[in-house]
């Protein structure tokens, strides 16, 4: 399963060099050409006639459907609600005395001894530096890569 891995990967790298190779070439060749041709021009389309539709039928008029009338019933009236609630009454809590419950008594907690601790060591803290030192310069040129320039022109005056 790893070699089938390895063998897989190790394909995509020689596809992708080799792929890069051809861009590479094709590039060059697009730089080395003088100029592209004009695009010839497009002939020009011609209009075409307008379509005439003839007109829509008319709407028939449909028949209107005469519906029985609703007969006369009278809705049941609503009853009548009191204006005034009756107050809620509770009846008396019983009395009934809840017996107290004895306290334990704790026994003594213990001391414990104070414990000392020996001094810290006199360490000094490490200084400072109060100088930033220089940082070195980049160049900026960069060098020239010769397969990325274009090449030189061949054209003599």
């Amino acid at each position: 399963m790893a070699s089938a891995n390895h063998s897989f990967v190790l394909a995509l790298i020689m596809v992708s060099s080799l792929s890069s190779v051809h861009m590479s070439l094709a590039a060059r060749q697009l730089m080395q050409i003088a100029g592209s041709p004009l695009m010839p021009t497009l002939p020009n389309i011609p209009t075409l006639p307008k379509a005439t539709l003839p007109p829509l039928p008319a709407m028939p008029t449909l028949p209107t459907a005469v519906l029985p009338p609703l007969p006369a019933t009278s809705l049941p009236t609503l009853p009548t609600m009191p204006t005034t609630l009756p107050k809620p009454t509770l009846s008396p809590l019983p009395s009934t005395q809840i017996p107290s419950l004895p306290n334990p008594t704790l026994p003594a907690m213990p001391t414990i001894p104070k414990a000392t601790l020996p001094p810290l060591p006199a360490t000094s803290l490490p200084t400072i530096p109060t100088t930033i030192p220089s940082i070195p310069t980049i160049p900026t040129t960069l060098p020239k890569i010769p397969f990325l320039s274009p090449p030189p022109s061949t054209t003599s005056p």
